[in-house]
């Protein structure tokens, strides 16, 4: 036995003597797996998601930044593929089987689509992928060096396909979980049954052998590519151990940090900040950042853009409802001192500040309607009022009551139709309490 195989076994023993593991410690440690294998198998293949946008895809359900939707759900269906093997895994009794595999690409690959291609003489071409059947057509590769690679033909294929799955059941009781998992990974990659998602196919089946045999998955990260590539290629020139070793480093590095959960350690990578950091940068994008902060320049843009259409709209509104009353009383408060109110002229000063000792904190307009007319009877008053408080980094708008409340930054553009939503609000907010009176 190799050394990286010993080192594993080594890794196994101390794991199983430090479980069963902790709740949350089996939480975050299966969250760390989850976002590490499905962002680097497809990261390897091409998806352009960052980390922090598949944390964001898989954990927030967010689909922030500039990628083609079929990223985003290949990027979701390679999380249920993974749901799969974990649960097929943990059926020990179950076996593996060529229909499972073909549910698994079509799993991955969601829906059929067209992509380029080279036929049998090396031409380029484009062919319709299926999902879930096996390939065709040849799906030869050119290599660097303008070889062209070749893998099972589409007449073989089915009948290789059922080779393999015999030999991995005529292995399965007998062969070091590594080293068996390593090598279906290496000759399901060497028939390329599928038009596309060989790789990803190939990397849950290594992950399926592990679970079922009850070690951790192997991550297989993206800028680790070239080690990954070239350890298959000197399987292919027979070197099989080279690939089985190199599927052992990683089975090593799982357990390491599985090892440190089960301890209550941290299992952060030395570059796992950097991908938290993406995350907050993405959650945080340019519409929804604080760009400006409190001062004389933002809060007058509040009253001159915001608080002065709005009154001057409300005042040209609500003249019908004031043919309803026998007077009105319009004032506002400023850090709470009243300043009656004739017209719109009355507030432009308070939003005319030259410098920082001026600034205020909150601003409210009241609307008070007086004596409703009822042939004498039955009178009452009405009102509607909203109040703007101003703080460091952003204000809040409160339209009557505290269940009305919105939050806004300095830096927020507000249109003519959301300044008429807030009207619409206080009109039924003043016809509410006509109408309750009258009942």
């Amino acid at each position: 036995m190799g050394t990286s195989l010993e080192a594993v076994n080594r890794l196994v023993e101390e794991l199983k003597s430090l479980l069963p593991m902790k709740a949350e410690d089996q939480k975050r440690l299966d969250k760390k797996f989850r976002l590490e294998f499905n962002y680097n198998s497809n990261h390897l293949e091409g998806n352009t998601l960052t980390y922090g946008e598949t944390e964001l895809l898989l954990i927030f359900d967010d689909t922030k930044g500039n990628h083609t939707m079929r990223e985003y759900e290949e990027m979701k269906a390679h999380d249920v593929a993974l749901q799969m093997i974990e649960e097929y895994a943990n059926d020990r009794e179950r076996p593996l089987t060529e229909q499972f595999i073909k549910n698994l690409n079509k799993t991955i690959l969601v829906r059929p689509y067209w992509k380029e291609a080279i036929t049998n003489d090396g031409q380029d071409t484009r062919r319709e992928i299926k999902v879930g059947d096996y390939k065709e057509y040849p799906n030869s590769v050119r290599l660097q060096n303008g070889e062209i690679f070749e893998y099972a033909s589409p007449v073989d294929t089915p009948i290789q396909m059922q080779e393999l799955i015999e030999w991995y059941r005529n292995e399965e009781e007998q062969t070091h979980p590594v080293t068996l998992a390593a090598m279906l990974h290496y000759k399901f990659v060497r028939i390329h049954p599928f038009d596309d998602g060989n790789g990803r196919i190939a990397r849950l089946l290594l992950n399926y052998v592990l679970l079922k045999n009850e070690l951790p998955p192997v991550i297989i990260k993206s800028d680790d590519k070239a080690a990954y590539l070239r350890a298959l290629n000197r399987a292919d020139t027979g070197d099989f151990e080279a690939f089985i070793d190199y599927v052992a480093e990683q089975v090593e590095w799982s357990l390491g940090i599985s090892v440190k959960a089960a301890k209550g350690e941290d299992i952060q990578d030395d570059d796992d900040w950097k991908k938290r950091l993406q995350v907050l940068k993405k959650r945080t994008d340019n519409n929804s950042a604080v760009q400006e902060t409190l001062n004389a320049n933002t809060l007058n843009h509040v009253g001159h853009d915001l608080i002065l259409p709005l009154i001057d709209k409300f005042l040209g509104e609500f003249v019908n409802i004031q043919e309803l009353f026998t007077g009105r009383n319009l004032f506002i408060l400023v850090d709470n001192k009243s300043y009656d109110l004739q017209n719109i002229e009355d507030i432009k000063p308070f939003f005319s500040i030259q410098n920082e000792k001026s600034l205020i904190n909150t601003f409210e307009f009241h609307y008070y309607f007086q004596g409703y007319k009822r042939d004498g009877t039955n009178t009452f008053n009405i009102f509607s009022k909203i109040q703007w408080r101003f703080e460091p980094y952003r204000f809040s708008m409160t339209i009557n009551d505290a269940n009305n409340q919105s939050l806004h930054l300095y830096q927020d553009v507000f249109t003519q139709s959301e300044i008429n939503g807030i009207i619409r609000k206080c009109g039924e907010h003043l016809i509410n309490q006509i109408e309750l009176f009258l009942t």
